[in-house]
């Protein structure tokens, strides 16, 4: 699924990154435990949180995440989008619930991580 459809499905908003917005994504992982995010191991997924601080942006760049959808209806900060600027990361803001968003991609077709 190419971002722009993802950025459409949730309903979200691009702040950083439009310019990838044609790269597919194949698989998704939704998670607010960052730690979590690291134990990943498959290269440029859709990274689902509801957390939006800096430490975010530092974890998807570690774990090689190509977007990162910030659900909830939370708010990115400028350092937020140019830290992610420097990394080549996408974000989006979605005000949708992290299941229900999960729920609605996978019906769409990003397969799940496990």
């Amino acid at each position: 699924m190419k971002i722009a459809d993802i950025v459409r499905i949730t309903n979200g908003k691009v702040v950083c990154g439009n310019e990838t917005a044609e790269k597919e994504i194949t698989h998704a992982f939704s998670s607010d435990l960052l730690s979590d995010v690291l134990t990943i191991n498959r290269v440029g997924i859709l990274l689902i949180t509801g957390v939006a601080n800096l430490q975010t942006i530092r974890t998807a760049e570690m774990a090689e995440v190509a977007c990162v959808l910030i659900v909830r209806n939370k708010k990115v900060t400028q350092e937020m989008i140019d830290l992610a600027k420097e990394n080549g990361l996408m974000i989006i803001e979605s005000p949708g619930s992290m299941f229900g968003t999960s729920g609605k991609l996978y019906e769409n077709g990003i397969k799940p991580l496990y």
